[in-house]
This record gives structure tokens, C-alpha cells and sequence, in this order.
């Protein structure tokens, strides 16, 4: 297993890039897959024995029609003909019980299986670090959880056990034919065998190859459908819905052409086989027929039929086994990337030995910090600067400088490169991160609204909080008076993304959600970006008097919102490059200054 993946992988990671699906066969990616199967042994039991009993049951319709043309019809045995018909019968209920059990049993392991391993990925994907996600198609991601999630588990409810019970399935029409029919027409049988196993061994690379580029096809489909779904309105902003759309249709058409050559190569084996069971029925009837004009002892007509019967079976079972070993081929190949996700380390978590944060008053101190997303690109410079209780910090300085990436590491989103960020003294690599981020109410610049009412996606700041505290976080916030407005109030459904809501509204939705936790930290990153001018001024009135007795980390880029703040930094080439209250960067005359007079106007 190639385990994680590198930079450079991730980096190729596109839409227009085809994954690597053509690892070498890897059983422990199999063996591993069977600790998904072990919780549903008692259902692999029950189909294995319901299998071989529909197994035996079918190969008894052949000697039933050898004993009546053989016995009944030429004795003129009515009554013994009546009865061979009921047995038939019950023989073929019985059989269609048992496919129908062994169907269900198959189609509920596949289900829990795929419940299971869908749960793990989510579960998983929940704790990857950002970093994971920053070079990462969504499409590629769903494609992964979805589509090979899907196939693997049909193969492990259905497919492996078939591996047992298509070759006992031969090795039992072989022990009938030649025990109760003739063991010369047996040989005749299986003179067909060879040509099939060379023809195998022909196509099976060339099948593997032609379903993992259709995987591959599929995958970059999915990661461009999402892509486009989520950013429609810059699609129909900048007029590109036909650039779009001719990529998609060249996806589309890659897509099918390389689904028809795979099935083609897939579906030739059927017309082979068909042939070969065809030209083996011809020979044994040729056989049969020169051995009933001639001497040969024990050869009647109903042998003759029984084994061509036996000799059109014989063949379903090797097709299938030839499908299942490509099957097989690719399902390790899509275990392999879903076992790739799952051992994604966690690279930001609790450390071995890490305590609960008590409760925190709100001092920040960040000691020669340094951080990079990539190796020898650094962010930050070894910055240091310390924020006491109830001291509101504003971060400004140009795009790029570093600011969202000074709250995402008080956060913990990111490991540090090197220094510490201490909390009331405490260092936040050693303490657990949810009774840190308990402690932190976070505004991220990007607002998601999640599907449901307005006062759940409230109510996502603090499960416990009653009806009451989310409608009074909404109305310090100010957006108690949108909120009446609409047709059920706090119990209006949205869509995911807040459909329908401007996004001056859902900032507003989103800030209310942050209040509600009550953080003795708050860190808000852009969060008046996208309200109006005269709803800024309501909402500044309500984060003065929230932000008491609170230490608050601002990003901004409107300087206005920001000149009551406590300190300004202004972070410049990954280090701070100015830091005073409003009034003092302006006597400087220095960075801030030029920044704020162009802000201005003046």
C-alpha cells in the first residue's frame, strides 16, 4: 500500500488528471477488507450452505430427464413420468427459495458492509487537518466514499464467497457427469476447457486496464461536476456556462467511450463461451450418436442429453470466475484508495498526554512562531506578540501577509512549524482540542449555512442552548429583524449554503451561531465583510458590548470597523511589521497609515 500521499500527488489531483488505479495486486489490501466482512460471518455461513444446496438441487434435473427417457417413457410408466414432473417442480421451488435467501442474505452484508466502510471514511474525513483538503477536488473525495465504496462492498457480500462457490459448483458437475452419466462423455466435456482458460488469459489484463481508465474517467466526471456545482454563480457571472459545458460534454464523452470498451472486452466472453459450450454440446452429441449405432456399452439417449445438459452448465461457472477475477484485480485497486484515506494520519490531534484546558480568562501569547503550508515557503517569520484579557486584536496588512493564518494556528487548524502559542500559559500543543476550541468562538471568512431551520444552523454554536438563547444571540447581533421577516421565522428550512439568504444575512446567521457558544476567545476572520454599510454600524454597536470581558482576534480589511481595537497588528512579509492602538500607528505615519489614508480617501 502506498499509504499517504506525497505533495506532488495531491498537487496533480485535478479534475483533468486520471488517478493512479494500476497498483501491483496487494493481498493484504483484501485481508485487510475482511475485517468488514468477520461482523457478518453468520450471513457468508447461511449463503454458503443455501448455495451448495441450490447447487445440488439444480444438477438434479438432468438425471431425472436421463431416468425418464431412459426408463419411464420407454416403459410407458405414467405414473412414475407424473412424479419425476413433481419432484422437478419442487426441485425448481426449492431452488428459486433458495436463490431469493441467498440473494437477500448477499444484498444485506452489502448494505452494512458499505454502511460500515462509508462510516469510517466520514468519520475519518471529519478529523483531516485542513492541509488535507487545500489541494484536494471535492469530486475526488465523494468519488471515493460513493463509487468504490459501492463496488468494493458488492464484491466482498457476493463476489468472494462466489470464488467458493463457482469452482465447487464445476467440481460437482464433473463428480455427476461422470459418476451418474458417463465418464467418457465427462472427457469430452472438459476437451473445451483449455481453449477457455487460454482466452482468459488473453483478455484479463486488457479487461482490468479497460474498467480502471472507466474508473479513472468517472472520477475526473465527478470531481468536475462538483467543482461546477459549487462555484455556478461565478460560472454564470463571467458568462463560461458554454466554455463549461464543452468540457463536460468532452468528459462525458471519455466517460462512455471508456465504459463501451470496457464492456465490449467484458461482454465478448459471453459469445466465446457461448461458442465453446455450443461446439462441446455438438461434439458430445456426435460422440453419443456414433456410440448408439455402434457397441459401446451404456450410452442411451437420455445420457446423451443429460450431458449435453450437464456440458451447457459446465460453462457458466468458468465465465463467472473470470469476471470475478478482474473483479477482484480492481476492487484492490479501489481498496487501495480508500484504505489511502483512512490512513491519512491525523497530523493535527491530541498529543499522548494531553490534558483538558480549564477555563481560560483569555491570554494569548504567540513565541517566535514560524509556519508553511509548503516545505520552504514560510508564512510566518518567527513572530511574536502577546494579547491580554479582554484585549481586542485587529490583524491587517496585505493580501497574503499571514493574518488568517495567525487565527487558524491559535485555532489549532495547523501544526506549527516551530515556536509555541500559549493560552493562559497553557501551550495548545498540549492540551485537547475540543476543550480548547470549546473555549473559542471561530467566524471563519467562508460562511456555510447547513440545510435545516434557521435556529438549528443557530443552535450549531451550542447543541444545549434553548430556543430562547439562540433568538438572543440573533437579536444582539441584529438579526433578530431579518429573521421576523421571514415566512416561519427561526424555523424557516434553508438549503445547504443558505439558499435564498444574501450573504450579508447568513454572516449574520453565522455570527449569532459563533455569540451562542459563549467563547471567552472570539476570532472573527472577515466577519463583517459582506454587510451593507448602515447593518456594519448596528452590528459594531452589538460586538462592542459582546466582546467585554473578552480577548477578540479581528481580520479585517475595512480599517474603520477596527479603530476602537485594543492593538492593531499590521503583518507584513510574515512577521509584524507595525503594532500600537489606532491613534499611535497614525502618529507613525508608517504602513498602517498609507493603508488607512488610501482606505479613506484622502
Amino acid at each position: 500500500m502506498r499509504g499517504v500521499e506525497s505533495l506532488a500527488d495531491r498537487r496533480r489531483n485535478t479534475f483533468n488528471v486520471d488517478e493512479e488505479l494500476n497498483a501491483p495486486f496487494d493481498w493484504k489490501h483484501l485481508s485487510r477488507a475482511m475485517g468488514y466482512i468477520k461482523h457478518y460471518k453468520g450471513n457468508f455461513i447461511k449463503t454458503f450452505f443455501i448455495s451448495v444446496l441450490a447447487i445440488l438441487l439444480t444438477l438434479l434435473t438432468p438425471l431425472l430427464t436421463k431416468l425418464v427417457i431412459d426408463d419411464y417413457i420407454p416403459q410407458k410408466n405414467i405414473p412414475g413420468i407424473l412424479i419425476a414432473g413433481l419432484v422437478f417442480v419442487a426441485v425448481s421451488i426449492v431452488i428459486v427459495v433458495c436463490n431469493r435467501a441467498r440473494s437477500r442474505l448477499n444484498s444485506v452484508s452489502g448494505q452494512y458492509i458499505i454502511s460500515e466502510m462509508r462510516a469510517d471514511l466520514f468519520s475519518h474525513l471529519q478529523k483531516l487537518p485542513f492541509d488535507y483538503y487545500d489541494s484536494r477536488p471535492a469530486g475526488k473525495i465523494l468519488v471515493r466514499v460513493v463509487n468504490y465504496v459501492n463496488t468494493v462492498a458488492d464484491f466482498l457480500s457476493s463476489g468472494l464467497i462466489n470464488f467458493v462457490i463457482e469452482p465447487l459448483s464445476m467440481i460437482f458437475i464433473v463428480a455427476y457427469a461422470a459418476l451418474f452419466v458417463s465418464w467418457r462423455l465427462t472427457l469430452v466435456m472438459l476437451c473445451g476447457l483449455p481453449l477457455f482458460v487460454l482466452y482468459i488469459f488473453l483478455i484479463k489484463t486488457r479487461q482490468r486496464r479497460a474498467w480502471q481508465l472507466f474508473s479513472n474517467k468517472q472520477s475526473n466526471m465527478t470531481a468536475y461536476l462538483a467543482e461546477n456545482v459549487n462555484g455556478v454563480r461565478v460560472t454564470q457571472a463571467f458568462s463560461r456556462e458554454g466554455v463549461n459545458q464543452e468540457v463536460m460534454e468532452g468528459l462525458l464523452d471519455d466517460n462512455r467511450g471508456t465504459w463501451m470498451k470496457a464492456a465490449y472486452i467484458t461482454h465478448s466472453m459471453w459469445p466465446v463461451t457461448a461458442v465453446l459450450a455450443r461446439l462441446v454440446t455438438a461434439a458430445i452429441y456426435i460422440v453419443g450418436v456414433a456410440a448408439l449405432t455402434g457397441t459401446a456399452a451404456g450410452l442411451t439417449v437420455g445420457t446423451v442429453i443429460a450431458m449435453a445438459n450437464y456440458a451447457s452448465r459446465f460453462w457458466g461457472p468458468l465465465q463467472n470466475l473470470g469476471n470475478l477475477y478482474n473483479n477482484l484485480i480492481n476492487t484492490v485497486a479501489y481498496l487501495e484508495r480508500i484504505f489511502q484515506v483512512l490512513d491519512e494520519p491525523v497530523t493535527v490531534t491530541d498529543r499522548e498526554g494531553a490534558y483538558e484546558l480549564p477555563v481560560i480568562r483569555g491570554n494569548v501569547t504567540f513565541m517566535n512562531v514560524e509556519f508553511a503550508y509548503e516545505p520552504g515557503i514560510p508564512v510566518l517569520k518567527g513572530m511574536t506578540f502577546e494579547a491580554l484579557e479582554g484585549e481586542s486584536i485587529a490583524l491587517v496588512g496585505p493580501t497574503g501577509a499571514g493574518k488568517s493564518t495567525i487565527i487558524n494556528l491559535l485555532s489549532r487548524f495547523y501544526n506549527l512549524s516551530g515556536g509555541t502559542v500559549y493560552v493562559d500559559g497553557h501551550d495548545i500543543d498540549e492540551v485537547t482540542l475540543p476543550s480548547l476550541r470549546r473555549q473559542m468562538g471561530i467566524m471563519l471568512q467562508d460562511t456555510f449555512i447547513f440545510s435545516g431551520s434557521i435556529i438549528g444552523n443557530i443552535r450549531y454554536g451550542r447543541l444545549d442552548a434553548t430556543d430562547a438563547e439562540c433568538i438572543e444571540a440573533a437579536k444582539a447581533v441584529f438579526a433578530d429583524e431579518f429573521i421576523q421577516k421571514l415566512p416561519k421565522g427561526y424555523y424557516t428550512p434553508v438549503n445547504e449554503r443558505g439558499e435564498g439568504l444574501s450573504a450579508g444575512q447568513k454572516q449574520l446567521i453565522s455570527f449569532a451561531r459563533t455569540l451562542l457558544s459563549d467563547p471567552r476567545i472570539l476570532i472573527l476572520d472577515e466577519a463583517t465583510s459582506s454587510i451593507d454599510t448602515n447593518t456594519e454600524r448596528l452590528v459594531q454597536e452589538g460586538i462592542a458590548r459582546l466582546l467585554v470581558g473578552r480577548t477578540s482576534f479581528i481580520v479585517a480589511h475595512r480599517l474603520s470597523t477596527i479603530r476602537n481595537c485594543s492593538k492593531i497588528l499590521y503583518i507584513d512579509n510574515g512577521n509584524i511589521a507595525e503594532m500600537g492602538s489606532h491613534g499611535e500607528l497614525m502618529e507613525k505615519r508608517g504602513l498602517y497609515y498609507k493603508l488607512y489614508m488610501s482606505q479613506s480617501g484622502a
